[in-house]
């Protein structure tokens, strides 16, 4: 993405676009970064010549969790491993046989996810590729490292490795030393709007740039990036950063790290400007994309408009599932776990197509409102307001239900929000703008569309779609469920 940024401007240009298709080998599913990383390229060449040969400055943000292990002379050393791989399976019991839940939670502030890098760092212990690191990566400092040959470790993407204490927003020495893990593998924090070194000459000759290029540290994590460009008015908001995952809750000035937001499953991530994401990850969009994938391997490929047009004619909450539920992490057969999940609950299986649409977006309906109710009552804070963006901002239906769950007005937009937050952080470090949060959510409103959302309808048949998957997701429930789950 190209980005424009000045006084009343704000401005984005899609250049380049190319595929992130990840590779099982040997049993383990691995991210192709040396593609990702010639995509990159492309892109920068494509940006160069939209800019004129010579962009202000470069920005980095990704998915969060995964990493790249170097050698002791800057090599990577194997492809990174996918969070959706299996091997953190068993990690959970390992760390909770060392640090009990309740303690991790209340030294990180981070939710449990089977994926999280400590997980994957203790699944990884003993392995030759770990014994011969010499440096971790999270995925946007390793691209930034092989664009500027300059290695740093970006405080918005630390703060999801369950490593940082959300408190000093530094790293948690006392968790790492428990769990025998190495904090020297990771270079020195960086926060968004630091120097994050300039293209390398041969990055440069490649791409066709003029130099000298710059390159800055943004909030790294794609999710640090999005909520910094929630167009909000005030603090009286709640976000829902959606894509393949809905990041659903409100932005604090510090983290919420009582035993009560632990059981909620709520996570304490570190944001732009010291500010604090504290929200639970719903499976998101993920379910949706997986049903596509399922339906065209098997030679029912669906128009996603003409799809969702038909979705919207379904009866509502007829069949609903939990949407955060970890039985939906891994890919592959996705109508059918879905259909096995409202056999379980004994609602009706959906059966074609639109009807399984429906479900999964009731579904997200229903897993947005319960995230955002959370995030008031864990936090004391109060929403008038509910900001959707990122992709989901584009999703008509799922914007409707969703202010229809919540009981709350939504404001759709932008969908590129995480590209966004990540050139206002780079114009505001390169002079281009000035001043904090509001004043960069100001620019937003005034320069991008938006679309708001009323609420309809009653609430009570929310009510008893909820009650219906109580069964599995109701609060006593998820508390037991969530709290046994680091341990199984």
């Amino acid at each position: 993405m190209a980005g424009r940024v000045g006084a009343g401007t704000l401005e984005l240009e899609e250049v380049h676009r190319f595929p992130n298709i990840p590779v099982r080998l040997g049993g383990t599913l691995h991210w192709d970064v040396l593609s990702l990383h010639r995509g990159v390229l492309d892109g920068l060449r494509a940006a160069g010549r939209a800019a004129g040969g010579r962009p202000a400055s470069v920005g980095i943000d990704s998915w969060a969790v995964d990493y790249g292990l170097l050698d002791a002379t800057g090599a990577l050393i194997g492809n990174p491993v996918h969070y959706r791989d299996n091997r953190t399976e068993h990690a959970a019991r390992t760390v909770a046989d060392v640090l009990p839940p309740a303690e991790l939670y209340a030294a990180t502030g981070l939710q449990y996810l089977p994926f999280n890098t400590v997980y994957q760092l203790v699944a990884a212990r003993g392995t030759p590729a770990l014994a011969a690191a010499r440096r971790l990566l999270l995925v946007p400092d390793l691209v930034s490292y092989w664009l500027t040959g300059e290695a740093g470790t970006e405080l918005t993407n630390a703060s999801t490795t369950q490593l940082i204490d959300p408190r000093a927003r530094d790293w948690s020495r006392p968790v790492a030393d428990a769990l025998g893990i190495d904090l020297g593998l990771f270079p020195p924090l960086r926060r968004p709007g630091d120097p994050a070194g300039r293209l390398l000459p041969d990055v440069l000759d490649e791409t066709g740039l003029t130099g000298p290029v710059p390159v800055t540290a943004v909030g790294s994590h794609d999710t640090a990036s999005a909520v910094a460009a929630v167009p909000a008015r005030d603090e009286r908001f709640a976000y829902i950063a959606t894509g393949t995952w809905s990041l659903a809750g409100m932005e604090l000035d510090a983290p919420v790290l009582t035993e009560e937001s632990r059981r909620a499953n709520f996570t304490n991530e570190l944001g732009v400007d010291g500010t604090v994401r504290h929200l639970r990850n719903v499976m998101g969009l993920w379910l949706l994309q997986e049903c596509l994938r399922a339906w065209e391997s098997e030679g029912r490929p669906q128009d996603l408009g003409e799809l969702l047009r038909r979705a919207a004619g379904e009866p509502g909450l007829r069949s609903v599932v939990d949407a955060a539920d970890p039985e939906f992490i891994a890919p592959g057969r996705m109508p059918d776990r879905i259909a096995d999940a409202c056999r379980r609950t004994g609602q009706p299986v959906p059966r074609d197509p639109a009807a399984v649409t429906r479900c999964v977006l009731d579904s997200l309906a229903l897993a947005h409102r319960r995230a955002v109710e959370d995030a008031q009552r864990l936090s004391g804070r109060v929403a008038d307001t509910v900001h959707v963006v990122g992709g989901g901002a584009r999703n008509e239906l799922l914007c409707r239900l969703t202010a229809d769950a919540c009981g709350l007005p939504v404001v759709a937009g932008p969908a590129e929000a995480a590209a966004f937050g990540n050139v206002l952080v780079q114009a505001r470090a390169a002079g281009a703008v000035g001043g904090g949060l509001p004043g960069l959510r100001a620019l937003l409103r005034e320069t991008q569309p938006l679309r708001r959302y009323e609420p309809a309808g009653d609430r009570r048949p929310w009510d008893r779609a909820a009650a219906r998957i109580a069964g599995d997701t109701g609060p006593g429930k998820r508390e037991e469920r969530e709290e046994e789950e680091p341990c199984a």
